[in-house]
């Protein structure tokens, strides 16, 4: 289970769509004639390089990073919908990080919406634990690095909570290699222990009140984002997407590779008038757009506005007042 932003383990339709052929995934992943393919045609809206991030890669081993699995449709049946009414006058263009300039955490490449939500509603800067996620959430999530059923992992919020970065750290000797759970490396154990000695486990943990999937309207989406902070999508990659660099992605060509999750952070139109959504991968800043990137917006490409997953921040566990917030009152709203 990738940290996928890192708690970016999300839902999962694949749209219609070619499986890459089991001979090739021994094949690099960047490939200059999809470059030339890409760059040649004037419609495509977006320009592909020989992205450095993935200079070594396979295809098998590209493939590895997308650890979104398909979710069980019992799983979607019980996970309740959040519509918003279209009562409120959302801004053309919007963007989280300037939004909510005093959040740290959105405007880091590799920090999930869990932690920037904090910050929003509770004022507190902190970024959560992939290591407890990954490590410690088993069976109910999926499979480790091996991907993961991405509504189970905010259910693991509620009821199990995570511990910040600074007790249980995801840069260590024992884990996965950032961005994701490469192929080298085993899940890691589950310790229940903070590494910080002064810090005890239970006593770290955060929580959510709820988790829950945003309608596929993308008036729904974007209010959610406006009103809440960032959200986590999932969608299908393609090989061509490996290749990003600037522009308001679509698929033009390659086989689908398999589903992946990001942090969608806010949307926009071009001046030559598409419609896009803003994202933040989890690929490092040597991939795409400094680790951003754009998708068209309002025509559900590669299922991105079909699997929006998000929760509010709970103030179970917090022991003092944060930005103003009386955290005897539970967060609801």
């Amino acid at each position: 289970m990738a940290p996928l932003l890192l708690f970016s383990l999300l839902l999962l339709k694949v749209v219609s769509g070619e499986p890459i052929p089991l001979i090739r995934t021994t094949s690099e992943i960047l490939q200059e004639s999809i470059v030339q393919e890409i760059n040649s045609n004037p419609k495509a809206g977006w320009k592909a390089s020989m992205n450095p991030r993935f200079s070594n890669y396979t295809i098998g081993e590209f493939s590895h990073l997308l650890g979104v699995k398909p979710t069980p449709q019992s799983y979607l049946d019980a996970t309740p919908v959040k519509t918003h009414p279209k009562g409120l006058k959302l801004p053309k263009q919007f963007d989280a990080r300037t939004a909510w300039s005093q959040c740290s955490t959105i405007g880091r490449i590799l920090v999930e919406s869990l932690s920037d939500r904090f910050c929003i509603h509770f004022g507190m800067n902190i970024s959560l634990s992939a290591n407890d996620l990954l490590s410690c959430c088993g069976f109910m999530c999926g499979d480790g690095c091996d991907g993961g059923f991405p509504i189970r992992a905010w259910r693991y919020f509620i009821h199990h909570g995570v511990v910040t970065e600074e007790c249980d750290p995801y840069f260590d000797d024992i884990g996965c290699s950032h961005p994701g759970c490469e192929p080298a490396y085993p899940t890691p154990k589950c310790v229940r222990k903070c590494q910080v000695k002064n810090q005890i486990w239970a006593e770290s943990k955060h929580f959510s009140v709820n988790a829950y999937r945003v309608d596929s309207d993308p008036y729904s989406i974007m209010a959610e984002v406006y009103k809440n902070g960032p959200v986590e999508v999932a969608f299908t990659v393609y090989e061509d997407f490996a290749h990003y660099k600037s522009g308001v992605y679509k698929h033009i060509t390659g086989y689908v590779l398999g589903g992946h999750a990001v942090k969608l952070i806010g949307w926009g139109t071009t001046d030559d008038g598409e419609d896009y959504w803003l994202l933040a991968n989890q690929w490092n800043r040597s991939w795409g757009d400094d680790g951003y990137f754009k998708i068209r917006r309002g025509t559900n490409e590669c299922g991105i506005e079909e699997d929006v997953v998000a929760g509010l921040p709970s103030s179970k566990n917090l022991i003092r007042n944060y930005a103003g917030v009386d955290v005897d009152n539970e967060f609801t709203t």
